[in-house]
């Protein structure tokens, strides 16, 4: 799966389904500071990785992932 495919589809999860403002998505995004990341967020986020990537994200190697940038490397890395 393509790095462009990631996001097309990352980004339009958090601007249909979370009602994130598009101008917020950006790659070098902060997940919570800038784009407004909570933990119900992140729930409903660890049920769509896991509906459209297959697989579950794990909790200790997010402790890392800071940027939209991060995320979308992190989707890649583990659907590969």
């Amino acid at each position: 799966m393509t790095i462009e495919k990631i996001k097309e589809d990352i980004n339009g999860f958090l601007v249909d389904e979370l009602e994130i403002d598009q101008n917020k998505i950006t790659d070098d995004a902060r997940l919570k500071e800038d784009v407004g990341i909570d933990s119900l967020d992140y729930v409903d986020i660890v049920a769509f990785i896991s509906r459209n990537f297959g697989f579950k994200i794990d909790k200790t190697e997010m402790k890392d992932v800071l940027t939209l940038g991060q995320f979308y490397e992190y989707i890649k890395g583990k659907a590969e």
